[in-house]
């Protein structure tokens, strides 16, 4: 299956919500769901950074892993990534602006981290790297944007060296028949669809030629993300984005909602090539 969407419309999506994923995610311009537990209550950015340490300590990345940060957005994962591990991490992403900004924080980063960061723009289903040239690949909220995810999965495996380790998550779609409220607020609104549920998505790594080493359905943590962020969404706003802000505070209790219904999962993924 192929989603509807392009990567077109992805990139220039992206490349457009810059300003409003920071009003509401996190203002230095990371986007991922959280991992919630008796450490970080309901505070949302204490939950994410949970799930980075989470996938750290899952991916087994060190100061001698090579990583490709798939859809690394701004660069704050990745930064973040080379300063806690020691290794050297490459971001690719999609969107011209959130490579422009990585890059520029790069930039003001000691010559010691520069040499272990490294940005460019390009796509996940036509990775500019050589074969075997990464220990590990690692991504978050990334591969449901794009339309051709086993694709994805062949690109990864290709540039995985023997022995290396994919760490990902990804939304999932549990059934097939969708509400009108799902379709418009969650499958529209992020420009995805899928085939893949829970079970599916570790047959389709399987079938590229990945052994599973673990996977974690994470949907509870997803609906949380989602009534966390709908508090986090400007209220009584007065800007220009006030009646977008007044928008996604109800697309973001319906994402909830949907994941209720199960008409909506999140899925984290370890395999090993």
């Amino acid at each position: 299956m192929v989603s509807r969407f392009s990567e077109q419309e992805t990139e220039s999506y992206y490349d457009a919500e810059d300003e409003i994923y920071r009003s509401v995610w996190d203002e230095d311009g990371s986007v991922h769901w959280g991992l919630f537990d008796d450490t970080t209550g309901t505070d949302f950015l204490s939950a994410c950074a949970n799930l980075d340490r989470t996938m750290v300590a899952k991916g087994r990345i060190n100061q001698e892993s090579r990583v490709l940060d798939l859809g690394c957005g701004n660069g704050t994962t990745a930064t973040w990534l080379a300063r806690e591990t020691g290794g050297h991490i490459t971001g690719i992403d999609l969107s011209g602006v959130r490579v422009a900004n990585a890059v520029e924080k790069r930039a003001a980063l000691e010559s010691s981290m520069q040499d272990r960061l490294a940005f460019e723009k390009a796509s996940a289903t036509e990775l500019p790297f050589p074969d075997g040239s990464f220990t590990h690949v690692w991504s978050q909220a990334v591969v449901y944007h794009v339309p051709d995810k086993r694709k994805v999965l062949s690109e990864v495996y290709r540039v995985l060296a023997p022995g290396g380790v994919m760490v990902f998550d990804d939304l999932l779609r549990p059934k097939r028949d969708i509400t009108p409220e799902a379709q418009t607020y969650v499958y529209d609104r992020l420009l995805f669809d899928t085939e893949f549920s829970f079970e599916s998505y570790q047959q389709a790594l399987k079938d590229q030629g990945f052994e599973m080493l673990e996977a974690v359905d994470m949907s509870r943590h997803l609906r949380q993300s989602y009534l966390c962020l709908s508090e986090r969404t400007p209220k009584n706003d007065t800007s220009e984005h006030a009646e977008h802000y007044e928008w996604l505070t109800k697309a973001y209790l319906e994402t909830a909602a949907a994941v209720d219904k199960n008409e909506l999962g999140w899925g984290l993924y370890v395999c090993r090539k």
